[in-house]
């Protein structure tokens, strides 16, 4: 599966995993620990990015929290219509572009975000796609969170990544983001390794 085919297969999903999926359980201890991240390093003024932000269910938590300017990207047209149906506050106020990260991403100026997370969603890019994170650190001003699943510890010392399949259709690729943005420059603040996910805090070194 090449990466054309991976933002295929997401633009279309329908049913587990779909944007009436995580709407239907809202937010959860992710969103949380999103929240909790940006409350110690950014104002509640701060532009925040979701990227893969379906729904919204995270950006909703964040909104209920008193962030206001936020943006999401999201790949599934029908990720809209169910936010405005679900968080219609949100999807009035919200900044929205709907395509593929590694679309949308390179037009962003330099700092364009106080903020960027991502919840289970850079783990799904394809490896022709991986230039998208000096891209995510160049747009970043200050913060970058990751909520993805890294596999075991042998997978995280790999240097490429390992694979694995969402119900035998969508790769999950494991990837070791602490390497992968430090080597870019940023600097990790924060772990916390969970049953499934690992929670990273990174900051730009001059914050």
């Amino acid at each position: 599966m090449d990466s054309n085919e991976v933002r295929r297969e997401w633009a279309e999903r329908s049913g587990e995993y779909s944007p009436e999926y995580y709407a239907y359980y809202g937010p959860d201890e992710a969103s949380e620990a999103v929240r909790s991240a940006l409350d110690r390093f950014v104002d509640r003024d701060a532009a925040v990015l979701e990227l893969g932000c379906s729904s919204g269910r995270h950006l909703a938590h964040l909104r209920e929290h008193g962030f206001e300017n936020l943006a999401g990207i999201e790949v599934n047209d029908e990720a809209f219509e169910v936010m405005a149906e679900t968080y219609p506050d949100l999807a009035a106020d919200g900044t929205f572009y709907c395509d593929a990260i590694e679309d949308v991403v390179g037009d962003f100026d330099d700092g364009r975000f106080d903020a960027i997370y991502s919840v289970e969603t850079l783990q799904h890019l394809h490896p022709d796609v991986e230039w998208v994170f000096e891209e995510l650190v160049r747009v970043a001003d200050e913060l970058v969170v990751t909520v993805e699943n890294e596999g075991d510890e042998p997978t995280r010392q790999s240097e490429d990544p390992g694979v694995n399949y969402v119900d035998g259709e969508f790769p999950l690729y494991y990837r070791n983001w602490e390497r992968i943005f430090t080597e870019l420059g940023l600097v990790q603040v924060d772990v916390r390794p969970g049953d499934q996910d690992t929670v990273r805090v990174f900051r730009a070194p001059e914050n």
